[in-house]
């Protein structure tokens, strides 16, 4: 039987919606018998929660997955990017690696502990997406620290060398093939 593979375009944030959208995209090809799976990303980032997610989702499929940086791959959607088995780039992308940050709303006020419990949960966020970039690249937790701190950029050339990439490839995907698009604003 011929490989059957399924490609999903996703241009966007990493929130609710889009991991949503996803998720179902790939249980839809998934129903239909798909093999393997190319996921296309140009992200800007998002939640740690949905990327997260979607990272953990992607690694325990029982098909094979590839990713693709077709444009940026920044903040957590290099967690997602990390989840292909084979991970490819066109030349005139770019990869963005940095730290977690909290959001407060205006005039907030927060108790000690309450301030304690935020930080932890930077924390832990930190140390989740560092232990995911460092499989994914096989550097140390240390490092992916480091480099997140740095608010690290680089070119795909740059990535291949530090391991989040693995080829620069142009072509997405080949004339006739079965694309979902996952596309917002």
């Amino acid at each position: 039987m011929p490989e059957s593979t399924g490609y999903i375009k996703f241009v966007g944030n990493i929130d609710g919606a889009t991991s949503g959208a996803l998720m179902k995209a790939i249980d839809e090809f998934l129903s239909q018998g798909m093999s393997r799976i190319v996921l296309l990303i140009s992200s800007p980032g998002g939640t740690v929660f949905h990327g997260l997610t979607l990272y953990n989702y992607l690694a325990g499929l029982p098909i094979e997955v590839d990713t693709h940086n077709f444009g940026t791959v920044d903040s957590i959607g290099a967690a997602l990017y990390v989840a292909g088995r084979r991970r490819y780039s066109v030349p005139d992308a770019r990869f963005l690696i940095h730290g977690v940050s909290a959001n407060f709303p205006a005039n907030a006020s927060l108790e000690e502990d309450q301030l304690a419990e935020r930080l932890a949960a930077l924390r832990s966020d930190t140390a989740n997406i560092a232990s995911v970039l460092g499989r994914g690249t096989g550097r140390s937790t240390d490092e992916i620290h480091a480099v997140m701190l740095a608010r690290t950029v680089l070119t795909p050339v740059e990535a291949i060398d530090f391991g989040l990439a693995h080829e620069i490839k142009s072509d997405l995907f080949p004339a006739g093939a079965r694309v979902t698009s996952i596309v917002t604003q």
